[in-house]
């Protein structure tokens, strides 16, 4: 039979409502608009598209949002500037630097410029470092959003063996800490592999749960995987069109060959439509949850 999908759009809609009618709440019991900032530096087409998207989502559950835009050229003394005016504006709880950053503006020391307080992405280093103690921490947008995916389609990760194809430090590493850490959405038993892995195929047929996030397109096929698993793909990869496509030069797809794959795991995510609308509903939960800290809503 067929895998059921994971519909990230659906999942991503339901958490956003939430965040709507908290933000409703905390607006009327304290007179505080949640508010998302944004600084993009340069004319990066995938960068821009990224803000204007956040920007959407946020008006679309109430919140406060302002960009601030910089020419390509601006030197690492204006970005930190601005940085700064973010941190200390009252009306914006959360903040991020849309990365890549325009050669040669040191991503490390504008990351580290921006308050942990307000650091909603968890890429400084002080909630980095929280994430991995276990204490108090923003949780990284797209691991979070990967744990909602599984507890929302009826997956408790505990006592599964879980297998994270990747080590980034924005997906596979924080994902291993969410995964494995005690509480809710933790307690698996987890195996990283990456590029230098041998014999993947071992490690991915005792896998109860995949998550794919190396950026290799369709690299994981259904012959490598254990029967009934669940199968998280967070890759987004251009590929040339098939021939049969015709008027498509490029499609989208993930680090799982969707067909294959789909024929052999009980759930499997989508590409587009899983992973990547999680991420920005996560972002959105983490800037609520900022504001409420600041109003001194217990959580």
């Amino acid at each position: 039979m067929p895998a059921k999908i994971i519909d990230g759009k659906a999942i991503a809609e339901q958490i956003k409502s939430e965040i709507s009618e908290a933000t409703a709440r905390l607006l009327k019991t304290h007179n505080i608009r949640p508010g998302l900032g944004f600084i993009i530096v340069g004319d990066d087409p995938a960068s821009r598209t990224y803000v204007r998207m956040k920007g959407k989502a946020c008006a679309a559950v109430g919140f406060h949002s302002i960009t601030k835009e910089l020419s390509a050229n601006t030197s690492i003394e204006e970005l930190l500037t601005w940085v700064d005016r973010f941190n200390q504006d009252d009306s914006i709880h959360g903040f991020l630097v849309q990365l890549p950053l325009p050669q040669p503006l040191d991503e490390s020391r504008v990351i580290e410029a921006v308050s942990p307080e307000k650091d909603v992405d968890c890429f400084h280093p002080m909630n980095v470092g929280r994430l991995h103690l276990g204490t108090e921490a923003f949780a990284p947008c797209t691991p979070a959003g990967i744990i909602e995916l599984l507890l929302r389609s009826g997956v408790e990760p505990a006592g599964k063996h879980a297998v994270i194809l990747g080590r980034s430090s924005i997906v596979g590493r924080p994902l291993a800490t969410l995964l494995s850490r005690k509480g809710r959405g933790g307690n698996a038993t987890v195996t990283m592999c990456h590029s230098k892995t041998t014999d993947l195929q071992q490690y991915l047929k005792t896998a109860d749960i995949v998550i794919a996030a190396m950026g290799k397109p369709e690299m994981i096929t259904g012959e490598m995987l254990k029967p009934g698993c669940v199968v998280i793909d967070v890759g987004t990869n251009r590929i040339p069109a098939p021939s049969v496509m015709a008027g498509k030069e490029s499609i989208l797809v993930g680090d799982v060959h969707f067909a294959s794959a789909s024929q052999v795991a009980r759930l499997i995510t989508p590409v587009p439509g899983g992973v990547g609308p999680m991420t920005i509903a996560i972002l959105l939960r983490n800037t609520l949850r900022a504001a409420e800290r600041k109003a001194g809503v217990s959580l």
